[in-house]
């Protein structure tokens, strides 16, 4: 499903809020979000975040986006991950969050009001993730794997063909400060060719 897939050099992409620090080489790129960071409008919590960091580049139709990074964070609320954006009202973020004293794989799709979806993955820690979402007709597939495990599916979310949007590794600390998450890799290609493997 990734074979195609090509590194992004760190240096590509632009920052949606600066973190408290970045620090990048050829192989890894520690960022420190800043404290109580987050993406989030309105439903059940009642507020609007929008202050979270993310290295955005480009993310036209018919292609994929993949970001690894370490699971190696532990307090309620950390997450990291792939942030696709189109403005501040319409936006997904996809990766692990720590919820409820575990890491949860999951998404929050956001148009003009967020939704969440969590499944537990404590198998996961310490181990290094990575989160690929592609991007073809009206739709994002979201996957997530550790280490060279299968790909599971995460999320089938709805984007507008025709909207300009970008994509690349993000990171929030919505409950402290101090967080370092050490992303691994980011990389680009073509969409998968279908939902469902053949077969």
């Amino acid at each position: 499903m990734s074979a195609d897939t090509v590194l992004v050099d760190w240096s590509a992409g632009s920052w949606l809020n600066p973190p408290e620090r970045a620090d990048s080489s050829a192989a890894h790129l520690l960022v420190e979000p800043r404290g109580g960071s987050d993406f989030w409008r309105r439903t059940s919590y009642g507020f609007v975040h929008d202050d979270g960091s993310a290295l955005l580049a480009p993310f036209p139709a018919d292609s994929a986006v993949e970001v690894s990074f370490q699971l190696d964070y532990a307090a309620q609320f950390d997450q990291a991950g792939v942030l696709v954006r189109v403005d501040d009202r319409r936006w997904i973020k996809a990766g692990v969050e720590v919820s409820d004293g575990q890491p949860q794989v999951g998404a929050v799709v956001t148009d003009e009001l967020s939704d969440w979806s969590v499944a537990p993955v404590p198998e996961w820690s310490g181990r290094e993730v990575t989160v690929r979402v592609s991007r073809a007709g009206d739709a994002l597939t979201v996957r997530a794997r550790a280490d060279g495990e299968p790909w599971r599916l995460v999320r089938v979310a709805p984007l507008d063909p025709a909207a300009v949007a970008s994509a690349g590794p993000y990171c929030c600390s919505p409950s402290r400060g101090g967080l370092v998450v050490r992303f691994t890799g980011w990389r680009q290609g073509p969409a998968d060719p279908a939902l469902h493997p053949e077969g």
